[in-house]
C-alpha cells in the first residue's frame, strides 16, 4: 500500500522520511499553498463572505509535485503543523486535490503531531483524524477579517496621508501601543523627591534604613520635595538621635519563591529577548530549526515540542522523565514530593497540548552542543532549563524586618534584608524582568528589640521621578499578551509589520513611534476609535477562538464586524487630510507662515504658499546649520550634525581651509530617527565599520557597517544584508557567519549536472528569484512550471539552453547589424569630411 505523507517544511520532511520507511513518500508543501486573489473581491460580504483563493505562485510546482504523488498513492496523511494555520493549510491542499478529482477512491486523514520523534509520529498516524473545519474556518475568519481591514482601510491612509501606508486588524492597536508610551513619556514632568537614611553598624557590618515614620506620621514618596526640607528634617533626627537609635521592632520569617511554568510561545519570546538579546522573529525562526529536526549523530530528531502554544501543561511522560532526571542529578529535597501542575491562562490552549519543552530531557544542553549552532545551543539550553526548573522545590530565602527609633518611636527607620538558605529551582534557572529591579539579597547583622547602636550619620538622598519606560519587544510582547491583542503565534509579524511599514524604530531595543507612525495612529485613533480599541480588538480575538471551539459560527461574526466597519469607512472618506500644522513662524523666502507637514521621507517644514513658494527645509535639522553633538574623543573635534541632500549626516569637524583633507563623513540610516540622535550612538555611528574578528573557516576579517543600501556584513568581498529587526551595532560574529552562509547557501548550485559536452564549462542548476533556472556559463534558461531541479537531465539542460540561444539569436544579430550600419554610416561620414577638406570646402 502506497502512502503519501504532506508536511509544512523540506527539513521537517527529510526528518519524517527517516522514521516512516519504504512505504511514505514524504512531500513538502513549503507553507500555504492557496491564499486570497489579492484584489478587490476577494472576500464578499454580500455573498455569505465567500472567498476567492488562488494557488500562490512561489508553491505552485510543490502543489503540482504533490497532485503527482497522489495519482500513485492508497493513502494521504496531512500532517501540517498541529495549530489552526496548520488545520487551513490541510484543508486548502484537501481542496486544490478534490477540484483536480484526484480523491476518488482514496483515504486522506490529518495526523497531528506536536514533537518530531519515532514514536509521537508513529503513534499519530495510527491515530488519525479528519481535518477540524472549525479549526479552519477560525482560521478563515481571520483572514478575511485581516482582508477586509487593509483593502478597505488602506487605500483610506493613501489618500488622507500617502501612498503605500497600510493599516491591520491587530497591527493598529499595537501600534497605538507604542505611540501613547510616547506620549506619556513626552508628557511627563519629572518630580523632585527625598528619601531619608540612617547608617548604623554592628561588629563592623555597616548596613542601611531608610526612613518610614516622622513624628508619628507615615512617610510618603512626596512627603520631602526639596533640598531645604531634607536639611530640616536630617537636622531635626540628628538633634534628637545624640548619636543613638533603638532597635524597637524585630521580624524574621522564612520566604519561599516558586518556579515559573514551562515556556509558552509568549514566554519564551520574551525571555529570549531579555536573557538572548535575539528578536522574536529570530526566536521563532530558531524555535523552528530545533522543533523540524537536528543531526545528532545518531539521526536526526526533533529536540523540543511544537513552538507555537498557549499552554502551560506538560504531557504526564515528560513530567515523570524530568523528575527522573532530577531524582538522579540533584540532592533529594529539589524534588518535590508530587508533580507541580500548572494551570493554563489562554482560552485556545487546547490547540495545542503542551507547553515547549525538550523532546527527551536527557538530551542535556552540553551533550547537544557539538551539533547545535550558537544561537540553537543557547535558545535549547534555555527552554532544557526552564522545563527542568519547573518541576523542582522553591526556593527558600530568611527574611528580616528592622525598625530602628530615633529619639522616639514617632521616628522610625526600617532596614529589611533576605538570605538564601536553599536555592532549590533556583539552582538551575531564574526567570528574567523588563524594567524592574530584581529584590537582590541583602544581608542583615544579628539584632534584637531595645538594643542601642551609633548612629553613623543620617542623610538625604535626592531622586527625580522618571517617565514609564518605551517598550522592549519584550515587554510588547508582554502588554499585547495583557490586552489580548493578536496571540502568540503572531507577535513577531506584528512586530516586524510596524517595522517594515516604518511606523516604529528599534533604539536601543526599545521602540520609538516615527512621524509616519503618530499620524496614522492619530488618524485611526480619531476616526476609528473602535477598531484600534484594545477591549474590542481582544473580544474579535475571543470569538476567533469560539469559532475554534465550535462554538460560533463565522459567518455571523463576520458580519457584525463588517457592517458597522463599512458604515464607518464611507462616513469617514471625507474627512480632512491629516498631519499639517501651522507654525509660528515666517518662511524666510516670501514671509508667509511656515508649515509642519508629513512627506515622503518624514516631517518636513515647508512654506503655507507653496507652490507659489517652494521654501522647504528639513523638519529635524536647523536650517541647515549644523548642531554639535559632541566631541570625538580622540581627536577633540566636534561632532556636527548637518543636513545634506540626501538626509542627515555626521561629519567630525569642519574641513581645514589649508588641508585636502575632507571631514569624516556618516550617514544616519533612517531607521534611527534624528530627533532622538545622542552622544552615545553618534559615537558608534562614527565608529563604523565594526571589525567582529575572523571567520572561523577563513581566518579573514568580517565587518559590519552600514551602505547604500543599509547595514550590512562584509567577508572576503561577499555581502550580506543585516535584517530590520536587528541591529548593526549588536550583531556577533557567530550571527554574521549564519547569515554570510545563508547567502552562500543561496548562491550554491540545487544540482551539478556536470561538463557541457563540448567542454565549454559546467552546467548546474540554481535557484532563482523567478523559479530555478540552469546555467551554462552566461546563458540562463529558466526550468519550465512543474519541473522538479533535481529530476532535470543533462539532455534535458541542453535541450532548454539551446532553445534560449535561438530566442536570444535574433536580438543579438540584431544589434550586431545595427552596430555594422552605425560603423560604415559613420566611416562613409568621415570620408566625405576630407573630400570636402582637400577640396577646399568648408564643413
Amino acid at each position: 500500500m502506497s502512502k503519501l505523507l504532506i508536511v509544512e517544511s523540506p527539513s521537517k520532511a527529510k526528518t519524517l522520511k527517516k522514521y516512516l520507511g519504504k512505504d511514505f513518500e514524504v512531500l513538502a508543501s513549503y507553507g500555504h499553498v492557496r491564499d486570497l486573489v489579492p484584489k478587490t473581491g476577494a472576500v464578499d460580504p454580500d455573498h455569505d463572505f465567500a472567498m476567492k483563493y488562488e494557488v500562490i505562485d512561489r508553491n505552485a510546482r510543490h502543489v503540482d509535485a504533490i497532485a503527482k504523488a497522489v495519482k500513485t498513492a492508497d493513502a494521504i496523511y496531512l500532517a501540517t503543523d498541529p495549530d489552526r494555520e496548520g488545520e487551513a493549510i490541510s484543508w486548502h491542499i484537501a481542496e486544490i486535490l478534490k477540484s483536480k478529482k484526484l480523491l476518488k477512491d482514496k483515504l486522506i486523514k490529518r495526523v497531528v503531531f506536536h514533537e518530531i520523534t519515532k514514536n509521537a509520529v508513529q503513534n499519530a498516524i495510527e491515530e488519525p483524524r479528519d481535518i477540524s473545519m472549525p479549526l479552519v474556518n477560525a482560521q478563515q475568519a481571520r483572514r478575511a477579517l485581516d482582508y477586509l481591514v487593509g483593502f478597505n482601510l488602506s487605500p483610506l491612509l493613501w489618500k488622507k496621508i500617502r501612498r503605500g501606508l497600510s493599516a491591520g486588524r491587530v497591527q493598529s492597536p499595537a501600534l497605538r501601543l507604542i505611540v501613547e508610551r510616547e506620549l506619556e513619556i513626552e508628557a511627563f514632568t519629572s518630580q523632585e523627591y527625598w528619601t531619608i537614611h540612617l547608617e548604623s553598624a554592628k561588629h563592623q557590618h555597616v548596613f542601611d534604613a531608610k526612613l518610614v515614620q516622622l513624628e508619628g506620621k507615615k512617610v510618603e514618596q512626596f512627603t520631602i520635595t526639596n533640598q531645604a526640607q531634607q536639611q530640616e528634617v536630617v537636622g531635626k533626627l540628628l538633634a534628637v538621635s545624640a548619636g543613638k537609635t533603638t532597635v524597637s521592632r524585630v521580624e524574621k520569617k522564612q520566604r519561599s519563591r516558586s518556579p515559573a511554568a514551562p515556556f509558552t510561545t509568549s514566554t519564551l519570546q520574551q525571555e529570549a529577548v531579555r536573557k538572548l538579546g535575539f528578536t522574536t522573529s529570530r526566536t521563532m525562526r530558531v524555535a523552528q530549526q530545533l522543533y523540524e529536526g537536528i543531526d545528532i549523530g545518531s539521526g536526526t530528531v526533533g529536540l523540543i515540542t511544537y513552538m507555537r502554544t498557549d499552554s502551560f501543561s506538560l504531557a504526564t511522560e515528560a513530567v515523570m522523565q524530568i523528575r527522573d532526571y532530577i531524582k538522579q542529578n540533584f540532592a533529594a529535597e529539589y524534588l518535590p514530593k508530587s508533580p507541580i501542575m500548572y494551570k493554563t491562562k489562554a482560552k485556545n490552549a487546547q490547540e495545542a497540548h503542551e507547553a515547549i519543552r525538550p523532546t527527551d530531557i536527557s538530551r542535556t544542553p552540553a551533550s547537544m552542543r557539538a551539533f547545535l549552532t550558537d544561537e540553537q545551543f543557547r535558545l535549547y539550553e534555555m527552554i532544557w532549563k526552564r522545563a527542568l526548573a519547573c518541576q523542582m522545590t522553591q526556593a527558600k530565602f530568611d527574611a528580616v524586618s528592622i525598625d530602628l527609633a530615633v529619639g522616639s518611636d514617632a521616628n522610625l527607620f526600617r532596614a529589611t534584608g533576605q538570605t538564601l538558605v536553599f536555592p532549590g529551582f533556583i539552582a538551575v534557572y531564574m526567570e528574567g524582568v523588563d524594567d524592574e529591579e530584581e529584590e537582590g539579597e541583602s544581608k542583615l547583622p544579628h539584632l534584637e528589640t531595645g538594643e542601642v547602636l551609633a548612629v553613623q550619620k543620617i542623610y538625604g538622598d535626592q531622586h527625580f521621578t522618571e517617565p514609564p519606560p518605551r517598550y522592549s519587544e519584550a515587554s510588547l510582547v508582554k502588554a499585547l499578551e495583557e490586552y489580548g491583542i493578536g496571540r502568540p503565534s503572531t507577535y513577531a509579524s506584528i512586530i516586524s509589520t510596524l517595522q517594515d511599514r516604518e511606523y516604529v524604530v528599534l533604539d536601543k531595543k526599545r521602540f520609538i513611534p516615527t512621524d509616519v507612525g503618530r499620524v496614522v495612529n492619530k488618524f485611526l485613533t480619531e476616526h476609528f476609535t473602535r477598531y484600534v480599541d484594545y477591549g474590542f480588538t481582544a473580544n474579535l480575538e475571543n470569538e476567533l477562538d469560539d469559532i475554534a471551539e465550535g462554538e460560533r459560527e463565522w459567518i455571523p461574526v463576520l458580519n457584525e464586524f463588517w457592517q458597522g466597519f463599512n458604515n464607518q469607512i464611507h462616513e469617514k472618506s471625507n474627512v480632512e487630510r491629516p498631519g499639517v500644522e501651522m507654525l509660528d513662524e515666517a518662511c524666510p523666502k516670501c514671509g508667509k507662515p511656515l508649515q509642519s507637514r508629513l512627506g515622503r521621507f518624514g516631517k518636513f517644514i515647508g512654506c503655507s504658499g507653496y507652490p507659489e513658494c517652494d521654501y522647504i527645509r528639513n523638519a529635524n535639522a536647523n536650517n541647515n546649520e549644523p548642531t554639535v553633538i559632541g566631541q570625538e574623543p580622540e581627536s577633540g573635534k566636534d561632532i556636527l550634525l548637518l543636513n545634506g541632500p540626501y538626509g542627515p549626516y555626521l561629519q567630525i569637524g569642519l574641513p581645514e581651509a589649508d588641508s585636502k583633507k575632507k571631514p569624516k563623513r556618516v550617514s544616519i540610516p533612517k531607521e534611527i530617527p534624528v530627533s532622538s540622535l545622542d552622544m552615545e550612538t553618534a559615537l558608534k555611528l562614527i565608529a563604523l565599520p565594526r571589525d567582529l574578528g575572523q571567520h572561523p573557516e577563513t581566518g579573514k576579517k568580517v565587518v559590519a557597517n552600514i551602505g547604500r543600501f543599509g547595514p550590512y556584513v562584509n567577508h572576503d568581498g561577499k555581502f550580506k544584508s543585516i535584517p530590520k529587526s536587528e541591529s548593526v551595532f549588536d550583531i556577533d560574529l557567530a550571527r554574521a557567519v549564519e547569515l554570510l552562509t545563508q547567502a552562500n547557501a543561496s548562491a550554491a548550485p540545487i544540482k551539478e549536472l556536470g561538463d557541457h559536452p563540448d567542454g565549454t564549462g559546467n552546467i548546474a542548476i540554481y535557484a532563482g528569484r523567478f523559479g530555478p533556472y540552469v546555467q551554462h556559463g552566461k546563458l540562463r534558461a529558466t526550468l519550465p512550471k512543474g519541473q522538479e531541479p533535481e529530476a532535470l537531465t543533462m539532455e534535458q539542460a541542453l535541450e532548454l539552453l539551446s532553445a534560449k540561444a535561438a530566442k536570444d539569436a535574433p536580438a543579438k544579430k540584431a544589434k550586431t547589424t545595427t552596430a555594422k550600419k552605425t560603423s560604415s554610416t559613420k566611416k562613409a561620414a568621415t570620408t566625405t569630411r576630407r573630400k570636402k577638406a582637400s577640396a577646399g570646402e568648408s564643413e
